[in-house]
């Protein structure tokens, strides 16, 4: 089977997207995100409780708004000495409960919408493996049918290592997988990235931005008068231009 890779182009997805039509028995999201807590104590750049539970607050409410069953793990649900066995594990007991279409994120991308999930949804039915890479270097959403899952190549990938998105293309092109790619998006994992984040306020929940300003480093904060958040806009997606990746 050829290597294809098909973009995001965001359509309006109301039309055909919407819960009460549909029936989503097959595809769960997993929500692989620690308590606020325990992130403070890994990204040790950020010391703001606040800020991770915003963002765990603001992944939750994008997630009801699909109408997908979702299962959050903590670090208290989470089992396995890494990351790679841990996010396996997750995966594999979404899968145990009978869905056949797992869709995994964390909580840390606040441009995040449902419209993204809904979007995945949809690319899984059609056979598709989607990922929406992230400037880091990583993905901040995967849609996986249980047939393409391997838990010990997820063991084996360099999970939270730059290459995360380049490695897990390349398996899959030799797994002759169809792969969907969503727009590039912009995590928290760093002081670093609030700047940049913060370029894109007005895709983010206000809420997440007053906290993002307050951290802001070496720049002027915002004039938080002028951000207004519309839950029900969707504004264009900027790309990363800079990163290495949009040459594969």
């Amino acid at each position: 089977m050829p290597f294809h890779v098909s973009f995001y182009r965001f359509p309006d997805l109301l039309y055909v997207m919407q819960p009460g039509n549909m029936t989503f028995r097959d595809t769960a999201i997993l929500i692989f995100a620690n308590s606020a807590e325990e992130e403070i104590s890994r990204k040790k750049s950020i010391h703001e409780s606040k800020l991770f539970e915003e963002l765990t607050s603001h992944t939750l409410r994008t997630v009801k708004k699909t109408g997908l069953p979702f299962y959050h793990f903590s670090e208290k649900e989470q089992q396995g000495a890494s990351f790679g066995e841990r996010f396996a594990n997750a995966i594999q007991s979404i899968y145990d409960k009978g869905f056949d279409n797992v869709i995994a994120i964390g909580n840390d991308s606040p441009q995040l919408k449902s419209s993204h999930l809904l979007e995945v949804y949809r690319q899984l039915q059609k056979g598709k493996i989607v990922l929406g890479p992230s400037s880091d270097g990583g993905f901040y959403v995967m849609g996986l049918h249980r047939s393409k899952f391997s838990a010990e190549l997820f063991i084996r990938l360099p999970w939270q290592q730059f290459g995360l998105f380049r490695k897990i293309l390349g398996v899959l092109h030799n797994l002759g997988s169809s792969i969907h790619l969503l727009p590039w998006l912009h995590d928290i994992d760093s002081v670093e990235d609030i700047n940049q984040l913060l370029e894109h306020h007005k895709e983010i929940p206000f809420a997440i931005v007053r906290i993002l300003n307050r951290l802001r480093v070496g720049k002027r904060r915002l004039s938080l008068k002028k951000v207004v958040f519309r839950s029900q806009s969707f504004p264009a997606f900027h790309y990363n231009k800079g990163s290495p990746f949009l040459n594969l």
